[in-house]
């Protein structure tokens, strides 16, 4: 054994933050942890890496045990050069250890060594950071949030990295591939308690419904004994005996017993405008910055009404610049974004900047309105707090004081109650919780709108996207359809691998005026094509049938409700399916004209 932490308890208000958790680090063991925002996770493992005293209970380092720590916000020295910074971080032997630094930070898209650290982004700062763990010679890593900040190919080279590791691993992570393929144990922190499953995420997730599912069903057994004892006891049953004493202690104890603690639950309730036929074209767009090569170069698109983008690419080439110039933050260097005028953008930005952290939660979510029309019907800003796990006593503190889920979770609030339709969404995982992260998948899919997503997890773009947009070296942006593994399997191999036979569509290929760029169906709109007029001909068919049984089925009142129901929602699908059909043949003749101009 490595590290026992026995009976931890912590408090920084009242209530407990942690309640006799207890939890063993042996070598070869790799745990992730995970829970809710705030539930105590990265205070836990700051305790069990020394970082942190608990308020009670014992941490014990086993024959002077070395530790590599990679905490959440990594103190660092800003006049340090970055290579000085990873070698003095790691304490090892510094000749043996640069070509190693060098390397990891490499990997991790560092490549100025002799940078000054006061000169690099937050992430590049945690970034530093870890290559200076990954490189510390110890028996075990304790990491908190370490693919915070890292794009996708990165995050894949850490988790190699970490698969093949052979010390201990304590992490906390939110990527649930991540947790499915490094680690062995699941440590969940759930109500100030510790509960640990050996197992990874999938296996994980069976066990914590087999637990629930126990628990419920102990809760109803209790109850039942309970109302026995009740009936018996209200009969008027004597206590002085043994046997009628023990019955009566039996109940009140019974009485006494909380029942399974249900954790509240993030609500999220698809708020979205109506999104009109034109949406947002873009035309030619190119972007630089400082006159070096364009990170966008001649990107065109037309958005579908439903569109599902996910955005990959390495740090820094231009995925939040594209973002920001279809919302109108930036202006490009040539070429056009061009919205729709119902288009209302909602825009979940990566730094959550605008919001005032002396300003109170409450007066946050005021400043969109008194009261907030939703689905469920109109709600206080108090009330659409508490739906988004805000309870009262948050909702008066300053923003300030919240952590970083938290925040990201109210400013997410603060996003869709503005009714969007286009959502435009950049690193919308970092700092959230697994159960808000599936709770805002299952928002995406109900979503009446387009939604883009620039993220690094991997699992998220799976669940959320129908194309995946790679950002290249030279500012073209390559599209694929399907998820994130899809892309995966589709995309050229970047080692000497070469091209597939079946080169996916490239958007921004610098076109000259000989060879326009090439328009055509997506396999989807194509099938859709062929199938719109059939489709639109059967709903106008059940129309008219309706509006005839509308007349002679007058007098029953139960009747005319449901077909007067139904009459509203095929006249808002004619709509749709109408303006459906109007994109798509635009878009057929224009394929013709430029077949015909080809010939």
């Amino acid at each position: 054994m490595l590290i026992s932490a026995e009976k931890i308890t912590k408090s920084y208000n009242e209530k407990p933050l942690l309640e006799d958790c207890t939890l063993h680090l042996s070598e070869g063991d790799k745990i992730g942890v995970i829970g809710r925002n705030g539930a105590g996770k990265s205070t836990f493992i700051k305790i069990m890496a020394g970082a942190e005293i608990p308020d009670g209970g014992t941490v014990t380092r086993f024959s002077g045990a070395q530790i590599g720590y990679l905490s959440q916000n990594p103190d660092l020295d800003e006049k340090a050069t970055v290579l000085e910074q990873v070698l003095t971080m790691a304490g090892g032997e510094r000749d043996l250890q640069e070509y190693q630094a060098k390397n990891i930070l490499n990997r991790l898209g560092i490549t100025c060594f002799d940078a000054l650290i006061g000169q690099l982004s937050g992430g590049q700062k945690k970034r530093v950071a870890l290559a200076a763990v990954l490189i510390t010679p110890c028996e075990a890593l304790i990491l908190d949030e370490p693919t915070n900040h890292l794009d996708n190919d990165m995050i894949a080279w850490l988790e190699g990295f970490l698969i093949k590791y052979t010390g201990a691993l304590l992490m906390v992570t939110h990527d649930r591939y991540f947790l499915d393929r490094v680690v062995s144990k699941i440590a969940e922190v759930d109500s100030a308690s510790l509960y640990l499953y050996e197992a990874n995420y999938s296996k994980y997730l069976e066990l914590k419904a087999l637990r629930d599912e126990a628990e419920a069903s102990a809760f109803r057994k209790r109850q039942s004994l309970l109302r026995k004892e009740l009936a018996w006891i209200s009969r008027g049953a004597k206590a002085r005996s043994t046997k009628s004493r023990f019955r009566v202690e039996r109940y009140e104890a019974l009485s006494a017993m909380d029942g399974p603690e249900t954790a509240s639950k993030l609500e999220l309730s698809s708020i979205s405008s109506r999104l009109g036929r034109k949406t947002i074209e873009i035309t030619d767009l190119t972007k630089g910055f400082g006159g070096e090569e364009p990170l966008i170069r001649n990107f065109e698109h037309v958005l579908a009404r439903d569109a599902r983008i996910g955005f990959v690419g390495h740090n820094g080439c231009g995925k939040t610049t594209l973002l920001k110039l279809i919302a109108g933050q930036l202006e490009p260097d040539s070429g056009s974004v061009v919205l729709g005028d119902t288009v209302k953008i909602g825009y979940f930005s990566q730094e959550c900047d605008e919001m005032d952290l002396s300003q109170k939660v409450i007066d946050y979510v005021k400043g969109f309105g008194e009261s907030i029309q939703t689905p469920e019907g109109t709600l206080t800003a108090s009330q659409l707090l508490e739906k988004f796990l805000f309870p009262s006593d948050l909702q008066w503190n300053t923003i300030g004081r919240l952590s970083g889920g938290e925040r990201r979770r109210l400013f997410l609030l603060g996003v869709l109650i503005t009714a969007p339709n286009v959502l435009l969404l950049d690193e919308p995982t970092n700092d959230l919780d697994i159960d808000t992260l599936m709770i805002l998948e299952e928002y995406i899919e109900s979503f009446q709108g387009a939604v883009l997503a620039v993220s690094h997890d991997r699992y998220f773009l799976d669940k959320i996207a129908h194309w995946i947009f790679e950002f290249q070296e030279d500012g073209v942006i390559r599209q694929y359809m399907g998820g994130y593994s899809d892309y995966l399997r589709e995309r050229p191999t970047r080692a000497g691998g070469g091209e597939k036979a079946a080169a996916p569509k490239v958007q921004g290929e610098k076109r000259t005026p000989s060879s326009p760029r090439k328009l055509r169906f997506s396999f989807k709109e194509q099938r859709e094509y062929e199938e719109i007029d059939d489709t639109i001909a059967r709903l106008e068919q059940e129309k008219e049938q309706l509006d005839q049984e509308l007349v002679t089925g007058s007098s029953d009142y139960e009747r005319l409700q449901q077909l007067l129901t139904r009459q509203t929602e095929l006249e808002k699908e004619l709509e749709n399916q109408t303006e459906r059909w109007v994109y798509l043949n635009e878009l057929a003749e224009k394929i013709a004209e430029q077949e015909s101009a080809n010939r």
